[in-house]
């Protein structure tokens, strides 16, 4: 890969995601949600968050609190190749 291209692919913005759990609601329950409702996640409040690049996991970690916000400390992270292989080829083709 040439040093242009390969920058220019360095530059990439890709959306990343910190997936705190997931869980499957019949249609008629989403639609009776209302401010306030809480969704129980079959997640215990101690075990790792999902590290996502365009919906593909890529790592874990477990959440911490930065000032005021959220983070994520990494535990686990992919080889480079799976994180390569997390971004869409559309995006690197359109360079």
């Amino acid at each position: 890969m040439s040093g242009v291209l390969e920058s220019q692919v360095l530059q990439i913005e890709v959306p990343v995601v910190v997936r705190v759990g997931e869980r499957q609601m019949r249609m008629v329950d989403v639609l009776a949600l209302t401010p306030g409702a809480i969704i129980e996640i079959n997640k215990r409040s101690e075990d790792e968050l999902d590290l996502l690049i365009n919906n593909k996991q890529i790592g874990s970690g477990l959440a911490v609190k930065v000032g005021e916000n959220f983070g994520l400390r990494v535990t686990y992270i992919g080889d480079i190749k799976a994180r390569i292989a997390a971004m869409s080829e559309d995006e690197a083709l359109s360079l």
